[in-house]
């Protein structure tokens, strides 16, 4: 029996673009900033965990800026400042790598995230997901979406995340979230390795439910991320109908010349025996 969490979690809120790396790769996360801001602070934050500060900077006093905790003695991740931008480096990406990083900008009065940028390794070792490309549904109907997690150790939990996209903008969305207790197991217990499938339901399917869902996977302090499946809402039978349409017009136009040759022909026979007749 599934069971499904339906949570907003404010402090992971998913609103970034995605950054497809490979293991190895070096990659770089922009951030901007205004003049009036003074002081900067890159996060991380792996989904179900608090946010760790990476790094900060003082426009005022450069002496002060520097990384904090464990990413002091990281050579991995280097800054590129300058005026107006902070960037994070990040170099020979790591499986531990791949999580949600926020630039944080203060000014005098307040503090602003930026949109974030979803840092995704491609492929994976031991571990890796799978989701459909497309699923259809009619508006007003009901729609499972899957995301299939093959294992490289049958006793590990998952913590699992839905983000759905609208094709609107590039941003990431609402954020879906259900525990590893509600998996279905698609090997025996037995077996070193192992499927799990989670299911993501919506019923009563509208309009505005279209767009592509990303399943995300946590574990172990490492994240899997789904390449989406795209729901297409009332589009099913769209092709059909038209098609339907189009082989209808075809079809009348093949009728119409069959007749109007036929009439042709018979005028030509006509015309022709008139015109031996009258020798």
């Amino acid at each position: 029996m599934l069971e499904f969490y339906l949570l907003l979690v404010p402090l992971f809120r998913a609103h970034g673009a995605l950054l497809y790396a490979t293991e190895g790769q070096n990659v770089t996360l922009p951030c901007f900033y205004a003049s009036n801001v003074n002081h900067l602070v890159w996060y991380k934050q792996v989904p179900g965990e608090q946010p760790r500060i990476i790094s900060y900077f003082y426009k005022h006093l450069p002496k002060h800026n520097g990384f904090h905790n464990h990413f002091k003695n990281n050579k991995r991740f280097s800054v590129h400042s300058g005026e107006g931008f902070y960037h994070l480096n990040i170099s020979n990406v790591l499986d531990w790598d791949s999580a949600m990083y926020y630039c944080g900008k203060t000014n005098v009065a307040f503090t602003e995230f930026d949109n974030g940028t979803y840092l995704v390794l491609k492929e994976r070792r031991g571990s890796f997901l799978q989701q459909p490309a497309s699923a259809s549904v009619e508006p007003g109907g009901s729609v499972n979406l899957t995301c299939t997690v093959h294992a490289g150790s049958s006793d590990t939990d998952h913590s699992v995340y839905w983000f759905r996209k609208d094709s609107a903008n590039s941003h990431l969305g609402t954020l879906y979230i259900h525990t590893g207790s509600s998996s279905q197991r698609a090997q025996p217990p037995e077996s070193p390795a192992q499927s799990c499938v989670y299911s993501l339901s919506k019923r009563n399917v509208s309009l505005s439910d279209a767009g592509t869902y990303y399943c995300a996977v946590a574990s172990c302090g490492q994240i899997l991320f789904g390449k989406g499946t795209r729901l297409n809402v009332g589009e099913n039978q769209g092709v059909p109908v038209l098609m339907l349409c189009v082989a209808a017009a075809l079809l009348v136009s093949v009728i119409l010349n069959i007749i109007l040759i036929s009439i042709h022909c018979k005028t030509a026979r006509r015309k022709y025996h008139h015109s031996g007749a009258c020798k």
